[in-house]
């Protein structure tokens, strides 16, 4: 389902919905950052999903890792909590979901990189080559969170 993503635009569609997602921030042995491009939107952005019914919050982020990408990992920490009402996902049936999100820190555990269904490319990047990559303002957010290694989560 193709999916357009409206960040603080005056002209975006009112929410009519709103889903926990969950994303997972990643880094390799020489610090490169787990990365895919998503096939929905053809943006760069670090794994995540929504949480489904039956799971932890933890199990959705590593599933959805999992799924997207071939990694395993593990959940090691909250880097924050994305709650914008400014930051819309307008989706292809008339879904306009409002953020919730909860991006986490994860330790690598091993795996392949694949592509699915939902990346149709998955990548380690250096954080100097982030700057290349076509990404979402919101996903930006969380990489420099957690490349700022805060004490606290963020919130908002």
């Amino acid at each position: 389902m193709a999916r357009v993503d409206y960040y603080n635009d005056p002209n975006a569609p009112k929410a009519n919905s709103i889903a926990v997602a969950v994303s997972a921030f990643i880094q390799d042995d020489e610090g490169r950052i787990l990365m895919i491009r998503r096939t929905d939107n053809d943006l760069y952005s670090i794994p995540g999903g929504q949480l489904e019914l039956g799971e932890t919050l933890s199990e959705a982020a590593v599933r959805e890792v999992r799924e997207e990408t071939g990694i395993e990992c593990e959940v090691t920490g909250v880097i924050g909590l994305y709650s914008n009402p400014n930051h819309v996902i307008a989706y292809d049936d008339g879904e306009v979901r409002q953020e919730f999100s909860i991006c986490f820190r994860a330790k690598l555990l091993g795996g392949n990189l694949r592509i699915s269904n939902e990346s149709r490319e998955v990548l380690w990047v250096s954080r100097d080559a982030l700057a290349q990559l076509k990404t979402h303002p919101s996903i930006r957010l969380r990489i420099g969170h957690a490349v700022q290694l805060r004490n606290e989560p963020f919130f908002s």
